[in-house]
Order: C-alpha cells, then sequence, then structure tokens
C-alpha cells in the first residue's frame, strides 16, 4: 500500500516534496467562487495531513490564488515548497520577455509573502516563440535562480513534445504538464527517460483533466471534445453505479507512475483535502480500473490544441495539433 505522506527530495538543500501535491487553481476560483476562509483552511488541512508541495500562478484567478495561498501560509512557509510561474496572466495576455518574467517574479512574492520560491516555471511556453522561449525566457528564470529569487527552474507546457525540446536545448530541474498522465492519456510517460537523462524532475498536474475525471464533470471552458465528455460521463456513472467515485480511481491511477516527482490535483476545502489524502493512500481496483478503460478507449489518447504553431515543426506536434482539427484553444 501506498502512503500520501511519502515524500521524494528533488535536489540536495531543497525540502522533500509529497508524491501527492496541492494545486492551487481552485483558490483562484477557476472552477467555481470559493469561501476563502475554506480555502485558506484546505491548506492548513494539507500540512497538517503530509503535503507539502503547493503549485500556483498569478495566472490563476488573474492573481488571486496566488494571494489566497500567501495569506494561507502565514507562518508556515518554512513547512513547503512553493512552485509557481511567470509568462502567462490571462486567456491571451503573455509576457515571456526577460523583464516581464523578472517582474512577474518580483509580484508573485509578494502576494505569496515570501522572500523566494523554491521552483520558478515560465507558464504555458508552447504560447510563445521558441525562440524566445528557448533564450531569453529561460536565461531570465536563470538569473533569478543566481540572485536567490528562486531556488529551482523550469517550464510547464501542455504539449510533451514542447517540454521535450526545451529539455534538450537548455537545462532545466523541473518540466509540468497537465491531463497527459490520466485515465484518458498517458503520453507524459514518454519523458521519463530524457528527464532521468537530464536530471529534470516532472511534476504531473490535473490527473482529473481539468474536471472530466469527477462526478460533477468539468467546466464550462473545458476544451474536451463531445466523445471524451460522454465517455467520462458513463465512467463516473459505472463509478456511482459501484459505490465508488471517478476522481479517487483517476488520482490511484496517476499515482502509479514511477518517474513522475509529484502528482498536482486541485482543493479548496478540508474534505476535499481529506478525500484525495484517503484516497492517495489505496490501490486502484483492478476490475473496476480496467472497465473504466475500456468505456474511455474510444477516446483514448485525445488531446486538444494548445500554443503557436512555431511548435508544430517539433515530432509529433503537427500530428497532435491536427487530432484536434484546429489550434485556437486558450484555457
Amino acid at each position: 500500500m501506498r502512503r500520501h505522506g511519502q515524500v521524494l527530495g528533488i535536489r540536495p538543500g531543497l525540502p522533500d516534496i509529497s508524491r501527492l501535491g496541492y494545486g492551487a487553481a481552485p483558490l483562484g476560483n477557476v472552477y467555481g467562487d470559493i469561501d476563502p476562509a475554506e480555502g485558506i483552511a484546505s491548506v492548513h488541512r494539507a500540512i497538517d495531513r503530509g503535503i507539502t508541495f503547493f503549485d500556483v500562478s498569478p495566472y490563476y484567478g488573474l492573481t488571486v490564488a496566488e494571494d489566497v495561498l500567501g495569506r494561507a501560509l502565514a507562518g508556515r512557509r518554512h513547512e513547503v515548497v512553493i512552485c509557481t510561474k511567470a509568462g502567462r496572466y490571462d486567456r491571451d495576455v503573455f509576457d515571456f520577455s526577460s523583464k516581464g518574467i523578472q517582474g512577474s517574479a518580483q509580484e508573485s512574492l509578494k502576494r505569496l509573502r515570501s522572500d523566494y520560491v523554491d521552483i520558478l516555471l515560465a507558464h504555458d511556453i508552447e504560447f510563445g516563440a521558441p525562440e524566445q522561449i528557448l533564450g531569453e525566457t529561460i536565461d531570465a528564470l536563470e538569473r533569478l535562480k543566481r540572485a536567490g529569487t528562486c531556488r529551482y527552474i523550469g517550464v510547464s507546457a501542455y504539449p510533451p513534445g514542447v517540454l521535450r525540446r526545451a529539455m534538450e536545448a537548455r537545462t532545466l530541474d523541473a518540466i509540468m504538464s497537465y491531463c497527459r498522465y490520466c485515465l484518458f492519456n498517458t503520453d507524459l510517460q514518454e519523458l521519463i527517460p530524457l528527464a532521468e537523462r537530464r536530471g529534470t524532475i516532472i511534476f504531473n498536474a490535473s490527473p482529473l483533466g481539468m474536471g472530466l475525471l469527477s462526478d460533477s464533470g468539468p467546466p464550462g471552458w473545458h476544451p474536451a471534445s463531445a466523445t471524451l465528455c460522454a465517455a467520462c460521463e458513463r465512467a463516473a456513472a459505472l463509478c456511482r453505479e459501484r459505490g465508488a467515485r471517478l476522481s479517487d480511481l483517476a488520482l490511484q491511477f496517476a499515482l502509479g507512475l514511477p518517474g513522475i516527482r509529484s502528482t498536482v490535483i486541485g482543493m479548496d476545502t478540508p474534505a476535499l483535502v481529506d478525500q484525495n489524502v484517503e484516497s492517495s493512500a489505496m490501490e486502484p481496483d483492478p476490475e473496476l480500473l480496467s472497465r473504466i478503460r475500456q468505456i474511455l478507449a474510444p477516446a483514448s489518447e485525445e488531446v486538444w490544441p494548445s500554443g503557436r504553431a512555431e511548435w508544430e515543426e517539433l515530432p509529433g506536434e503537427a500530428r497532435e495539433i491536427s487530432r484536434t482539427g484546429g489550434r485556437d484553444w486558450n484555457p
């Protein structure tokens, strides 16, 4: 039996990272309005239950998530590892320039009420020009690391091919993707051998597929196809018939992938923290898991468009975009 409290060191000098990570996007009302007091209580409950890794971004709720997390961590900053991001600020607002990255990091420190962040990622780099990301942007991150503003640096993106190119081009401490290792898509695992060779750790976010793999279903802005949404609805119904929750099964499945440093799932209430911690301590029911995977098979490995055309030259990326029938989605 696995335990949520297992921790994995990142590199010498950085506190241990829990294999179950707290995704702070819901604190910014990304999935619906929340009570900030309950959100703060959920952060405290998470720390008390052994969660040490907290992932956030100025993009989540237009800085609201960072502010709520910063208030929640007052007096407890030393107990956690904070990962925040820079470069993306709204649906269509990006600034990957050196000046933009520098300014964003300083503003994040104010909201987080900290004089440093543990990990700073360039956010959704597929929306930036490759030459800028792989040069100016990462150069800026490296300067912030040398200055002590952050301890480790990296990038996040939805398409694994973009992350592959970044790892091949530059030395990165960490990468993050989302919805790319879950019950309906498992291609994040293809990056593990390269990451191990390069000494880069991987964070897997959104094991519930941004709400697809939950009883409540996805938010209205979700880019998934009708086929995938319908398959997930059938999967959730079968779980209910069995007295189980699809979200629990999805989290347990994602946690089973070796080579992932932390699996980040959104939380915003103490009850949800308890549910995820308890779920993560269990193995998935193999028979139910097999049935759910069969239900999702017609939409297996579905992806949606994300990013600029310049990245399409990457092996596999043009194929990925063509499978979605477009490339104009922004989360």
